[in-house]
Formats: C-alpha cells, structure tokens, sequence
C-alpha cells in the first residue's frame, strides 16, 4: 500500500512541476499566439517529457494499488481487471500523445516560426493541423484515464481495504477527467473546460495526499470478507 500510495503521489507531484515550466500564457485556442510561444520554449519537449514521467509513476501506483486491494471474486474482480486495463490504455495514449504534442508540434511550430512569408501559411496550416490531432488525443486519452479512476475508485470504495474517501474523491477526479475529455473533443482547449480541468487537479491531488497518510499512518484495513484491523 505505500508503495502504491507513494507512486501515486510521485506522479502527481512531477506532474505539478512539470506543468509549472509549460508555457501556456496565451489562450490556446489562439493558434497564433500558441504557436509563437511555443516556438520560443526552448524546453518544450523537456517539460513533455516531464509529464509523461509523472504520468507512467500515477499509472504504477494505479496498478500496484489494484494488486494490493485484492478485491473479491465477482463484479469487484472484474472491475479491478477493467481499472487496470484501462490504466495502461491511458498510458499508451499518453505516450502517444506527448509524441505529438511535445515533439511533433514543437518542430512544426519551429518551421512556422522559422519560414519565410511566402511559406508560413502552409507551415501555419501543418501545425495547426497536429493541434487538432493532439485534441483528438487529449480527449480520448482523458477518456479512459477518466474511466480508469473511475473503476479503481469504485474498487477501493467497494472493498473497504482503505479508508472509502479517497475512493470516492478518485471516482470525481475520473468524473472531471470525462468532461475534460469531452470539451476538448467538442471545442478544443477552450475556457469552458477551465473548471473541470481545475477540478481534476484539486481532486487528484487530494485523494493521493489522503492515500499517502493513510498508507503510512498504516491504517489500512484487510479485505471485505476477512478481519478488519
């Protein structure tokens, strides 16, 4: 369970920190402005990569977590099995993802920057056409990352091994992670999505603070079904 908790809260953290050197002072929907700032970063693909890192360490205590809940045979069973796979789906989604908007996009908005006059608006419609690619990718990747804390909530909530709040703040961050999911899908990296994007942050970060306490406080409790501590 420590290992579990600390993996998740690693992850957030590098997360946090790495979202701190992402340059986003523009409105993303602008693409013209993005697209400069963009350009200018010299540690775009750093800090993506930043993310990824902190991504692949939440997933490892997702899974390690799944394996410690050892839920009972049944619904509970399946439901591990479905958070577990949807765990590494995002993951894979995610790699994918940085690929094209932490490198791919970089060299585009580059080119851009870098074209003479007659050339920008072909180079301008290139990146902005691996901008759109990069909202399919966000959205279907906050999808499932949505749908897997949604299932591991439900599994430590279901189980009782730890305290059931976490479990339920993971079933919201999931919660606000589908409607990111959706919004980006619909109209991109717009301010409508400010809240569920804020949510799931404030979330996430909550429930594997409390997870990490409880983890080592070493309050955990043993499986429905057997003696509880």
């Amino acid at each position: 369970m420590r290992l579990a908790a600390t993996l998740a809260f690693a992850g957030v953290v590098v997360s946090l920190l790495a979202g701190l050197f992402h340059a986003d002072s523009a409105n993303a929907n602008d693409h013209a402005a993005t697209f400069a700032e963009y350009a200018r970063s010299g540690i775009w693909t750093a800090v993506h990569l930043g993310q990824f890192a902190g991504m692949g360490l939440l997933v490892a205590g997702l899974l390690v977590l799944i394996v410690v809940l050892k839920p009972p045979d049944g619904a509970l069973a399946w439901t591990a099995r479905s958070a577990a796979v949807a765990a590494v789906a995002a993951l894979v989604l995610y790699a994918a993802l940085q690929a094209v908007d932490g490198v791919a996009l970089k060299h585009a908005v580059d080119a851009w920057a870098a074209a003479a006059e007659p050339e920008k608006a072909g180079r301008f419609a290139t990146a902005e056409g691996i901008r759109w690619l990069e909202w399919g990718m966000r959205s279907y990747q906050s999808f499932v990352l949505g749908a897997a804390l949604v299932l591991t909530g439900a599994v430590i909530a279901g189980t009782g091994r730890v305290s059931r709040p976490p479990g339920y703040l993971m079933v919201l961050s999931g919660l606000a992670y589908l409607a990111q999911g959706w919004i980006i899908g619909a109209v991109g990296f717009s301010s409508a999505n400010a809240i569920p994007t804020l949510a799931g942050i404030v979330l996430v970060l909550v429930w594997s603070v409390w997870l990490l306490a409880v983890a080592w406080s070493g309050k955990s409790r043993a499986p429905a079904g057997e003696r509880e501590a």
